[in-house]
């Protein structure tokens, strides 16, 4: 036996060995010096959106392949009192909420108590709106794709601020005059996802918020998520809302209980925390191996059941989407090829969003304590630099040159806009002539008293939406609101007369972009 030519062939065969397990190792280092890399990008760019968009406080986590790859916090929890912004803080997720809510409805799904064509009549009796044939036909499904044939944001004052419950408040949906025909059409609606709520109730006989916390974040470890403002008290490491002061500066705000709206936007949690919820998502409806709602479920919630078009505005800013509609608690889209599966979320004083691509197992979450819109560009460009598009948008930069253009054509019309002449200082009756109640039938009342001399406006339903009226010309003064609540805008309340010359109606006016004042039509009670 050659003893030299079988140290050789062996020497040869551990060569081969060594480069094979090099060449499997090599591209695995490189991925992740070039996730590493990555990271690093995104951490620097995070900070400096911060400074730019001048939002107080921020936080943001990243899922890729069923592991949390980033997660951190930016800034302050509040501008006035600081405290540090870290993975852990708790922030209102708003209308993220809505897909919880769906996938409560899908665990009930796969548990054969309900079905997603189920007409919602069956469960909700108490149901009725303005169209008897939608009453009738309304499904599930109809809950939460945005189809039922009302404009966006519909019918939201019954719920800011307000005291009724979540029955009064779809029992006075019969009041709301659709704007497209059912099925036909899209307006965002949270008051269909306060009925999917009602849904859950019914069947399961807990509450939303019991349930949402049996079902998801018990075992999915959220043990510092909540489903109500009321479950904060004590809570450390929350931040405070932001609106604007009058020089569009953040000011700190603070949250206020809106329980009856909970299973459209009622949830609080973190980065860390709504990254297990992204992880189950991305394994359609697995999480560590157990199953909490079916693959099946989690197709048709990912299913476009509602399209509509893709907007030139929105053509031009990605190229590559060719279609947008929404699904089941989620909005879906195409870019650069992949499937997109997305929310946002808008509370008083805090917006966020939630982006998954599926193909390539990422997630990506941005809480903010902010009503700025720095989420957007922020989730556009991490799924970027993670899935290695080219164009290197600085999408974050693209925002703020169109939102700057847009103030700026503003001031320009505004500049050309006719002076107004100097109207007279008083009106044109006795302060008494507009005092008394007036009723609106999808609202309730609202009652105008006179007291030390000045006239004074409360929504009878909203406690803490009230304040003074100072004349401003004809029968048309402008409304001081009590409260300095960042999602309200100014407001002016105009007196109408009826055929005898008296004061018979009441419009609030004002071109507020979340509440439709205008649906409330107030009738002088007699």
């Amino acid at each position: 036996m050659n003893t030299s030519h079988t140290i050789r062939a062996s020497h040869t065969w551990l060569r081969l060995m060594l480069l094979l397990v090099a060449l499997l190792v090599l591209p695995t280092a490189q991925a992740q010096q070039s996730t590493a890399a990555n990271l690093q990008k995104l951490d620097a760019y995070y900070q400096k959106a911060l400074k730019d968009w001048d939002v107080p406080g921020m936080a943001i986590a990243i899922v890729k392949n069923d592991s949390v790859i980033f997660a951190k916090g930016y800034g302050v929890l509040d501008n006035k009192k600081g405290g540090q912004v870290d993975a852990n803080t708790v922030f209102g997720i708003a209308s993220n909420s809505k897909a919880y809510t769906a996938a409560a409805l899908a665990t009930l799904v796969d548990a054969g108590k309900i079905k997603w064509t189920d007409k919602v009549k069956k469960y909700v009796p108490y149901l009725q709106l303005y169209d008897p044939f939608v009453t009738e036909n309304l499904t599930i499904e109809d809950l939460l794709c945005h189809r039922i044939g009302f404009q966006t944001f519909s019918g939201d004052l019954l719920w800011y601020n307000t005291t009724y419950s979540r029955p009064e408040i779809i029992q006075r949906m019969r009041y709301l005059e659709p704007v497209y025909g059912f099925r036909n059409g899209y307006g965002y609606s949270n008051l269909m996802f306060i009925t999917a709520g009602e849904v859950i109730e019914q069947v399961t006989g807990k509450t939303w918020e019991n349930y949402i916390q049996e079902t998801f974040f018990q075992p999915l470890g959220m043990s510092r998520s909540y489903t109500s403002v009321n479950d904060l008290k004590g809570v450390q490491n929350v931040a405070s809302p932001h609106g604007f002061d009058d020089n569009k500066k953040p000011k700190a705000t603070t949250l206020t209980a809106w329980d009856n709206w909970n299973p459209a936007a009622g949830i609080f949690t973190s980065v860390n925390q709504q990254a297990q919820w992204m992880r189950l998502q991305l394994n359609h409806g697995k999480y560590k191996g157990k199953e909490i709602f079916s693959e099946a479920s989690s197709r048709n919630m990912w299913t476009m059941h509602n399209p509509f078009p893709v907007s030139k505005q929105a053509e031009e800013a990605n190229p590559s989407t060719h279609f947008v509609g929404a699904g089941l608690g989620w909005f879906v889209s195409d870019y650069e090829g992949r499937k997109l599966v997305y929310h946002g979320g808008g509370h008083e004083g805090m917006n966020s969003r939630t982006v998954l691509v599926p193909e390539e197992n990422l997630g990506v979450v941005i809480l903010t304590n902010s009503m700025s819109s720095i989420m957007t560009p922020l989730g556009n460009y991490t799924v970027d630099q993670i899935l290695g598009v080219k164009n290197e948008r600085d999408w974050s930069q693209f925002y703020l040159d169109n939102m700057a253009k847009a103030k700026q054509a503003e001031a320009e019309a505004a500049a050309k806009a006719p002076k107004e002449k100097k109207k007279k200082n008083k009106p044109i009756r006795a302060l008494t002539d507009y005092t008394g109640t007036y009723n609106s039938k999808l609202y309730g009342n609202v009652v105008v008293s006179l007291k030390d001399g000045k006239l004074h406006l409360q929504l009878e339903p909203a406690p803490a939406l009230s304040g003074t009226l100072s004349f401003w010309q004809h029968d048309i003064f402008n409304l001081d609101w009590k409260n300095d609540f960042a999602l309200l805008t100014p407001t002016n309340a105009r007196f109408i007369t009826g055929e005898d010359g008296a004061i018979s109606q009441l419009r609030l006016d004002a071109n507020n972009p979340d509440f439709h004042f205008s649906e409330l039509d107030f009738e002088k009670v007699k």
